[in-house]
């Protein structure tokens, strides 16, 4: 039986850390990490966003104005992602080599800055799908650390603390990078991220909840609507 923590205890975590990189993505898992660390670390927690062709430009935009709004500092690191060649190819272990370069250098940069640690937003929900990216966090262990999985939350749970606290983002439907909607086998170019960037922009006026735009190669793109 999985034990959850009690919001005192989740903080008492937090603050057991020391210092903190919060790997911030604009979505509500990492937001509430970053607030949670503001609580109890202060000035020894700092954001960090991973800046790429991956990033859509209204989630960047997203990180700031959380960190503005949470009172964290908040760093954009340009990490590069499409330099790796077996990222680039878009087999099946993409976010494998993605987690794996970019909290490599997360962690390289928050060695530097004197933060004992970076913080990533994976929960229990995450234990139920295929994600590879999991298994390249757990070899960079004990530099990345995952507050929500040691502490048994999941989304829901996430969400409810979001909410006490007054998180503006606490019902912003799940959001994945730009290389997820390109289909496995197709290179990720900067010019198909884009097209699926300004596509889904496109569209999003005219669609409530999530959405998602899919690049299918020859056959085009198929816009896929989620309550």
């Amino acid at each position: 039986m999985t034990v959850v923590d009690t919001t005192g205890e989740f903080l008492e975590r937090i603050r057991s850390y020391g210092s903190l990189a919060i790997a911030l993505s604009g979505g509500v898992d990492s937001a509430t990490l970053a607030k949670a660390a503001v609580l109890v670390l202060n000035e020894r927690a700092v954001a960090v966003t991973a800046v790429s062709e991956l990033l859509a430009a209204k989630e960047r935009e997203a990180a700031r104005g959380l960190a503005k709004a949470v009172g964290i500092r908040h760093v954009e690191l340009e990490v590069h992602d499409l330099d790796d060649p077996r990222l680039t190819a878009n087999d099946e272990e993409r976010c494998y080599y993605c987690k794996q370069g970019r909290f490599s250098k997360l962690a390289a940069w928050a060695e530097q800055a004197g933060f004992r640690y970076v913080a990533e937003g994976s929960n229990m929900d995450d234990r139920q799908d295929y994600r590879p990216g999991m298994r390249a966090l757990s070899e960079l262990a004990p530099r990345i650390v995952s507050p929500f999985l040691a502490a048994g939350w999941d989304k829901a749970r996430i969400r409810q603390q979001a909410k006490e606290w007054n998180l503006s983002v606490w019902d912003k439907p799940s959001a994945a990078c730009l290389a997820s909607r390109v289909a496995y086998g197709l290179a990720l170019t900067p010019a198909r991220l884009a097209a699926v960037e300004t596509a889904e922009n496109a569209a999003r006026s005219f669609v409530t909840g999530q959405l998602r735009v899919r690049c299918h190669g020859a056959g085009g793109m198929r816009r896929e609507k989620r309550a």
